[in-house]
């Protein structure tokens, strides 16, 4: 007799379960565009071309003088460090009494493609902070940058010392040559003046791309399966539509930015070897010399860890902290662990080292 294929029970409740909850799906969750972020009130108080300076709102007493400025990567937006009010990394800033400021990049356009780092770094960067003393009637700020904005960060204070008292890198990308992420084994390999020469900015299209081929499995199937098993889960559902909406919101890549990107920290290596040159000043780490604390991710898929902490060795620093999490690249600043393990050290880390 031929053998009987018999299946779990359990499987087919499974499937069958799955199958109800696709279709009640359109009737429990929103669209991306229909979320409400509940984002932080904020005053837009200086702009130039696409970029703004935000100073945030807060209803709480500010215990130190000392402004934190937070430089935020040129990829996606600023959303995901407000992306829930209680999983805010500026709302947390600001309850344990600092005054934020953020730079927000804005939208570049085909007229922005000939930027690069010295108009970010000592044209926007520099008029930001030089907005912000004259503001607060202090002489220097407390910077902070987050991934690609960590690098603009290392680079703007290893340029303009005098002007930052803190420096606070967050999974910053350094050390090309320790990346091995796929963003890195992509970079390495490119024809990077070909393809800015043809293209000019790099599309959002380009940067969905290499997002979706990080983690193939877990970014494709497996999170849209989590999410129809989970569906009936209203926290989990909309944590999931709140990062989705900040994932699809993708602005383009200045070419010329993204071209000395790519050479000098991936292909070159420049910028861990004090080689690194931005309209023909040297960029030396050794400048660096004020408190420094660099934080990163053990399960960072984006930015290898290995990538950010030679940093912490660079630097001639004497007061330099290197913080390593149990978590990722999104889940070291917009997580429930980020809320109670990360932010609480690096307030108390800061307001230690800022102007009461």
């Amino acid at each position: 007799m031929e053998s009987e294929l018999k299946i779990d029970p359990r499987i087919i409740e499974e499937f069958l379960q799955m199958n109800r909850n696709i279709f009640d799906a359109p009737k429990l969750v929103a669209a991306p565009d229909e979320i409400n972020l509940e984002m932080t009130p904020y005053d837009v108080v200086y702009s130039e071309g696409k970029m703004r300076l935000l100073h945030f709102n807060s209803d709480k007493p500010r215990q130190v003088k000392t402004p934190f400025l937070i430089t935020y990567a040129v990829i996606n937006r600023y959303h995901i460090l407000d992306i829930h009010p209680q999983k805010s990394w500026v709302r947390n800033m600001l309850d344990q009494g600092l005054d934020v400021y953020l730079i927000d990049w804005g939208t570049p356009t085909k007229m922005d493609r000939y930027l690069g780092f010295d108009d970010y770094v000592n044209g926007y960067m520099d008029n930001c902070i030089d907005f912000i003393l004259n503001e607060s009637e202090i002489d220097k700020v407390s910077l902070q940058g987050y991934c690609t904005g960590g690098t603009l960060a290392t680079v703007y204070t290893a340029l303009h010392p005098n002007k930052v008292k803190n420096l606070v890198l967050t999974a910053p990308v350094i050390d090309g040559s320790k990346d091995i992420t796929v963003v890195a084994n992509l970079a390495k390999h490119m024809d990077v003046d070909k393809m800015v020469d043809t293209i000019g900015n790099m599309p959002p299209e380009f940067m969905y791309y290499v997002f979706s081929i990080l983690k193939p499995f877990e970014q494709g199937l497996e999170k849209y399966v989590q999410f129809f098993k989970n569906i009936h889960n209203k926290e989990y559902v909309e944590n999931f539509v709140r990062v989705e909406k900040w994932l699809s919101d993708t602005p383009p890549v200045p070419g010329e930015l993204f071209r000395e990107w790519v050479k000098n920290i991936y292909q070159d290596n420049l910028l861990i070897r004090n080689q690194m040159r931005v309209a023909g000043r040297l960029v030396d780490l050794k400048n660096i010399s004020m408190p420094v604390f660099t934080q990163v991710a053990v399960g960072d898929h984006l930015v290898s860890p290995e990538c950010s902490m030679p940093i912490h060795y660079a630097v001639s620093s004497e007061d330099k902290m290197l913080r390593i999490y149990a978590t990722g690249h999104v889940g070291m600043i917009a997580s429930s662990f980020c809320q109670k393990r990360v932010l609480p050290e690096l307030g108390q880390w800061i307001k230690e080292r800022s102007e009461k």
